[in-house]
């Protein structure tokens, strides 16, 4: 951890963002340790320690706050079973924001546990003994937190919709707010459902129900995901039984063996009793976790109802049952309660019943709806206007204070103004105004304050060390007005100006990028006398041209009416797909031609950027492995996309996607679309001189046509590469978790390596059928590049290969092309293959494959029943280390710096 913090100094990131992105990193780079995706923190901590027992590593928080951001007073006299080695607590006081967050790395589409530890009592010295505040996840509060209360621990599992996650506490009455310890645990998804809508789950209790001793709990490492089981010592009738040999057969639950191989157990009825709920009327969440101990016990002998307040929920449930393979069943409930939760687990009433209920561990949680969030793509364009303010402005009062969501929960950074978009139920806040005026700023007006797409109003006045040059982003902001401001009028009487000026500003600027690309002009740029104007451009250069009516377009691509896309569509009546950019429908052209129809959803994380950079970029590229743009519609808001309607759907649908679409393909086929996806790739990073980086390679951006040739498709996170003179740091990383290049993620720097990198994901898919990321099944297992990277190295390719195609593959094609996949996944860009390497490889595997030879042929023919023959393989020679790497010249498509010794 101390060697991230180092980066982050040296490079001039500050704050909280920037800590989060090296824990990201950290997940995704480390993705085989014993702790995999854990993070620990014990607030105001002097140094990393290992906790015994667990041998759980915990961390200080002091590097990942800002400067300043709250002081540590000692609780070591608080008498709690929560403590675990922390005798801290990190206090806020009020400094006029009222919201504290910490953002924590997560993945996209994962679930979470996250637990926090609050130590406090008389020993914190509040002002008032009274105080408290609200702990929320994301904009979510599940807990109200009490100061003068000596301990608290509050749990809370939620799916993550990013690379980050903010946990807050907030006080809006000026009063202060305290943490002692604060946990992250990936889970498994298919543990905790979220049922009919987004929610987050509030532990109430998670009991190990066939423990009677207090001091006897399980978790970390018994538990992978480090889940704390008690024993219910609250539980009186009833007796308990074990069995120290029992073995689950057919099952893979996370829940700790030694937890199920105990349980309650009563020869009629079965209560647990929770009393001190919320006097409101909740919706809460009821897991049971049944494992049948009694090896004599047969198929409907242990039959039972489960009741909740007195309503029966589940009839005759019996779990060796209805089709049941294994002895373990987790039963999921949901219920409505008011003050108490009564769960009874009742005999059933029928002769073949002859043992009474039994239930081996529980939990249950109280369910918030999920509140709603600022919308993905302003919440990730105010953190980078926030790190580019901290970068000339280190420590700033105001900056320095903006936690979390932009947006909420309540209060919204200083100066920032949202509005809640969308309908009940599935809104989100953007931001509509933007005031930096006095707030004693100095440098250059941040870039990202173009990607604010719903800005209205920008104040920018009396702050005379801040550049006021509008960035170009904002050129297409026709409703955006900027307040100057003059330091010596009264705050309230701003010198209000419309954008115009800045838009001209910026349009000439980008006007000239787009000649440059009409006429690939790959000169270097000229020198700028003037070092501010050479350093706004160096930092707003993104190489993304903007769509107007006076750019040249590819005459082949059509623009068409809103009415007319209505037509071909059918009033958009046939969904084909859903991604991140919008809804895709099936449509036809009035000449017959089937189409796919891509249009943005308003609640869409891409915008205006991404439509744009997708029309521009398919108006300069051709190559029968891209998926050509038929054309486009932009009227009355509405960005539409229109291309050839491809009939096989994704690999990725072919490979793992839903049952529906899932096709067997078999091993030539497979080879087949590798090579016709890496000569697509090939032409982008060859492409006139100037490469392009797609930027988003993966499976489901690989599309098939009715002859199964592959496609690339999905160009608007696309980008050229660096050139000499251009900055090569992005503050935006884009791309898909699983497939990210863990060097473009740390470092931010661009390369077409990066696309290798997520090629060589593909590669490994279509070698093993499994998808690049999983929390089923062992940890080890989590990450596709790690668990199929260590098998290759054992040479033992066959064990990772897909079941559906072990009878039918060529070995020494396989092995060329999980060696190619193997180098095209390493750590580091330096030591990655380009795509010309990988495509001379993947004809050559082709060329094996279809051309086996006689001798294969005949043993075939004369009972062989396996073409997988062995094959003695010599593996790659052992990486060097990062000391050793040799220090190539990079190539206009290869600027990465070689790693710096670790």
């Amino acid at each position: 951890m101390r060697r991230n913090i180092g980066w982050q100094q040296a490079h001039g990131c500050p704050g909280l963002g920037c800590a989060a992105l090296f824990l990201v990193s950290f997940l995704l780079v480390h993705t085989a340790g014993s702790q995999q995706g854990f993070v620990s923190i014990n607030c105001c901590g002097t140094s990393n320690t290992t906790e015994q027992g667990t041998g759980i590593t915990w961390t200080s928080d002091d590097h990942i706050l800002s400067p300043g951001a709250g002081e540590c007073r000692d609780v070591s006299t608080v008498n709690t079973a929560y403590g675990g080695g922390n005798a801290s607590a990190r206090v806020f006081t009020s400094d006029g924001s009222g919201k504290w967050c910490y953002d924590l790395p997560t993945v996209d589409g994962w679930t979470y546990l996250v637990r926090a530890t609050f130590l406090g009592g008389p020993r914190l010295r509040l002002s008032s003994a009274n105080s408290s505040f609200d702990f929320s996840i994301c904009s979510t509060t599940i807990s109200r937190v009490e100061s003068s209360a000596d301990a608290l621990q509050v749990e809370g599992i939620f799916g993550a919709t990013g690379r980050r996650t903010n946990i807050c506490m907030v006080n809006q009455n000026g009063g202060a707010a305290h943490i002692s310890k604060l946990e992250l645990r990936p889970l498994a998804d298919e543990d905790y459902p979220e049922g009919e809508q987004p929610v987050v789950l509030k532990l109430i209790a998670r009991v190990d129900a066939g423990n009677r001793d207090p001091n006897q709990i399980y978790r970390y490492p018994a538990d992978p995901s480090d889940r704390i089981w008690t024993a219910d010592t609250s539980f009186a009738g009833g007796r308990t039984v074990s069995s120290s040999q029992a073995t689950l057969r057919g099952s893979n639950t996370s829940v700790p063996l030694e937890v199920l191989r105990t349980a309650a157990e009563e020869s009629t009825q079965l209560v647990f009793l929770h009393t001190g709920l919320d006097a409101s009327e909740q919706r809460y969440l009821v897991i049971l976790h049944l494992f049948e101990l009694d090896a004599g016990v047969r198929t409907g002998q242990r039959a039972f109802d489960i009741y909740i307040n007195g309503a029966r929920v589940q009839k005759a449930l019996d779990i060796l049952g209805d089709g049941n393979p294994t002895n373990y069943r987790a039963v999921i409930l949901w219920a409505n309660a008011t003050g108490s939760l009564n769960i009874s687990l009742v005999k059933a009433a029928y002769a073949a019943a002859a043992f009474g209920p039994i239930c081996n561990a529980y939990e249950i949680f109280q369910v918030y709806r999920r509140a709603a969030e600022t919308a993905k793509r302003d919440g990730e364009a105010a953190r980078e206007v926030r790190e580019e303010l901290l970068v000339e402005n280190p420590g700033h009062g105001v900056v320095g204070r903006w936690y979390g969501d932009p947006c909420v929960p309540s209060p919204s950074w200083e100066g920032v103004v949202c509005e809640e978009r969308g309908t009940t139920g599935n809104s989100t806040f953007v931001i509509t105004k933007l005031n930096l005026s006095r707030k004693g700023l100095r440098g250059s007006l941040p870039s990202a304050i173009g990607k604010l797409t719903d800005l209205r109003e920008l104040s920018i006045g009396c702050n005379p060390q801040l550049e006021t040059l509008v960035p170009p982003g904002l050129s297409n902001h026709s409703k955006l007005n900027t307040e100057y401001g003059n330091c010596d009028s009264h705050p309230s009487q701003p010198m209000r100006r419309n954008i115009f000026i800045g838009s001209v500003a910026g349009g000439s600027a980008v006007f000239t990028v787009a000649l440059g690309f009409i006429f690939n002009c790959f000169y270097k740029r000229a020198h700028h006398t003037d070092e501010k104007d050479q350093k706004v451009n160096m930092k707003n250069a993104n190489f993304l041209i903007p769509l107007n009516d006076t750019q040249i377009l590819n005459p082949m691509i059509q623009q068409f009416s809103l009415a007319f896309v209505s037509d071909m569509t059918s009033n958009y009546n046939t969904i084909i797909a859903e991604g991140g950019f919008g809804v895709v429908y099936r449509g036809t052209l009035h000449d017959g031609q089937e189409v796919a129809v891509k249009v943005r959803s308003a609640t869409s994380i891409q915008g205006t950027r991404e439509f744009e950079n997708e029309v521009n970029f398919l108006s300069a590229i051709h190559h029968d492995n891209l998926v050509p743009l038929i054309g486009y519609c932009r009227e009355n808001d509405q960005q539409i996309l229109v291309y050839p309607f491809m009939s096989n759907g994704s690999l990725q649908d072919r490979l793992y996607g839903e049952a529906a679409k899932r096709k067997a393909l078999d091993w030539p086929t497979r080879l087949s679309i590798a090579l016709g996806a890496a000569r697509g790739l090939m032409y982008l990073h060859n492409f006139e001189g100037r490469c392009i980086i797609h930027r988003d390679v993966k499976s489901g951006n690989i599309l098939l046509n009715d002859s199964m040739s592959a496609k690339v498709a999905d160009f608007g996170f696309s980008k050229y590469a660096p050139q000499e003179g251009d900055s090569v740091t992005s503050l935006e990383v884009r791309g898909t978790a699983g497939y990210l290049d863990p060097e473009y993620y740390s470092t931010q720097k661009l390369s077409n390596k990066s696309d290798v990198f997520s090629f060589g994901v593909v590669l490994l898919e279509i070698i093993s059928g499994r998808e690049p990321l999983k929390t089923r099944g062992p940890q080890s297992e989590w990450s596709l590049v790690e668990w199929a990277k260590a098998y290759i190295m054992e040479s033992r390719v066959d064990e990772i290969v897909d079941p559906s195609i072990r009878s039918g593959y060529n070995a020494e094609a396989m092995w060329r092309v999980a060696e190619v996949a193997s180098m095209c996944v390493e750590s580091f860009a330096i030591y990655r293959p380009s795509m010309e390497d990988i495509v001379r490889e993947l004809e050559d595997a082709l060329i094996i494959e279809n051309n086996a030879s006689e001798y294969m042929r005949s043993i075939e023919s004369f009972g062989g029943s396996n073409r997988f023959l062995s094959v003695e393989r010599k593996m790659l020679a052992p990486i060097p280390s990062p000391t050793d790497a040799p220090s190539p010249t990079p190539t206009i498509c290869q600027i990465a710096s070689p790693p710096r010794p670790r």
